[in-house]
């Protein structure tokens, strides 16, 4: 599209030849859009209605190409940044949103629909829809909200993911695990399972509801001291504050919290219990050591008296970051080994799926018996993975030849084995 090159001074006579002012391309509202002539760089004198491209002459209808490096206004966002992020989403698949709208049904306008969102986000007028909200069952009997937001919603947020990363990857703790590149839930118990030889004492920390509970003003706050591009900023908030609509479709306007399933939340959760836990635990108790997956939390100590007293410090910085302890599961358990004799009650804690617990093992050496403390698979886990074959009556698809019921089950007998050789492995 061609730019337009008459536009009207004061007098709103046009004036040709002459270019509109850009000053100022952080100047965007929460709301999206500009107040003054000269706050429009960011969204230029796009609208939702109207778009009029500004700067660059883009593809047309006929020519979307999605391998373009070049930003057409002043937030930096690139059609290849979208299409690297597309990409990204279609490996991880995933459910439809609100809209129904699955991936499938999303590809057969891939180029048209890839284009609209790019731009939309490099202006500035993308605005996420409502998030889908569906529950599932936890291995307690209770329930989970997840939030999933619709294909488009997913890619913008795996826009700024990937746009963000990077940089608070370099302020992270190497105590933080989960949903991080290069670190796995392996690596996570394989250093538990190392610390429990070296400190006596474990802290299972369970933070209550901690993704619906999380502040947006300070994680907004923790995201400032990393992020200038108000832009970036600007996004996010949309995101955090994007309502939830259940099944009925009534709309709950989130005021806190980040819904589970969100592209973009593991790494604002990461954020937060960055500044809320990780940076506070070093700077306070740099002799001791901590796991954290998530929200999934163990902390170790060298006695019972330094365990109670450092989780009731963590019980007050809970309470100073708006969070609290779930009291029933956050328990204080003795390693105990057959060098550690002292009589405790509560000597397991449960981590990722594996149990740890005071085990017989085999000296090397000796070729003898001795209480050693490991892990292995957790009762949960066991569970189920016995209620999915249960549930999944295999024994009545009399119709179906070995074959076909291998094809389903080997991915999850294969996630099965694996865990078996890596418990073998630590």
């Amino acid at each position: 599209m061609e730019q337009r090159k008459s536009y009207t001074d004061e007098k709103r006579k046009a004036q040709a030849g002459e270019r509109p002012v850009r000053l100022n391309t952080e100047a965007v509202y929460d709301d999206g859009l500009s107040r003054s002539s000269e706050e429009t760089s960011v969204m230029g004198v796009e609208r939702r209605t109207e778009v009029v491209q500004l700067e660059l002459g883009l593809p047309t209808p006929n020519n979307r190409g999605m391998n373009s490096t070049t930003p057409a206004r002043g937030i930096p966002i690139t059609k290849q940044m979208v299409w690297e992020a597309y990409k990204k989403v279609r490996s991880n698949q995933g459910s439809a949103g609100i809209d129904n709208q699955t991936l499938a049904d999303y590809e057969l306008n891939l180029s048209g629909n890839l284009y609209k969102l790019w731009n939309r986000m490099s202006s500035g007028s993308y605005f996420p829809v409502a998030v889908k909200e569906v529950s599932i069952p936890k291995t307690d009997g209770n329930r989970r909200k997840l939030g999933i937001p619709t294909v488009s919603d997913r890619i913008a947020q795996e826009v700024i993911r990937r746009y963000l990363e990077p940089r608070l990857e370099e302020e992270f703790s190497e105590h933080s695990y989960g949903y991080r590149p290069l670190k796995s839930s392996h690596q996570a118990v394989a250093q538990v399972k190392k610390n429990v030889l070296k400190y006596a004492w474990a802290i299972d920390m369970d933070i209550r509801s901690f993704f619906d509970n999380m502040s947006h003003d300070k994680v907004l706050l923790a995201l400032e001291r990393h992020v200038g591009e108000k832009w970036v900023m600007m996004y996010t908030k949309r995101w955090l504050t994007a309502p939830m609509m259940d099944k009925d479709g009534r709309l709950t306007i989130r005021e806190r919290g980040t819904p589970q399933g969100g592209v973009i939340s593991p790494l604002l959760a990461n954020l937060f219990l960055h500044y809320s836990f990780d940076r506070w635990f070093e700077q306070h108790y740099p002799e001791l050591s901590f796991v954290r997956y998530a929200d999934d939390i163990i902390v170790h100590c060298n006695s019972e008296a330094e365990s109670l007293e450092v989780l009731a410090a963590i019980k007050e910085r809970m309470i100073v970051c708006e969070l609290s302890l779930n009291e029933v599961k956050t328990k204080i358990v003795y390693c105990k080994t057959g060098n550690r004799k002292l009589g405790f009650a509560m000597i397991k804690f449960d981590f990722l799926g594996f149990s740890f617990q005071p085990r017989p093992a085999k000296n090397n050496k000796t070729d003898k018996l001795f209480l050693s403390y490991d892990c292995g698979i957790s009762r949960k886990s066991e569970t189920a993975i016995a209620e999915e074959l249960r549930q999944s009556k295999f024994h009545q698809w009399t119709g179906s030849t070995i074959e076909m019921i291998a094809a389903i089950f080997n991915l999850h007998i294969l996630g099965w084995l694996k865990s078996h050789a890596f418990r073998r492995e630590l």
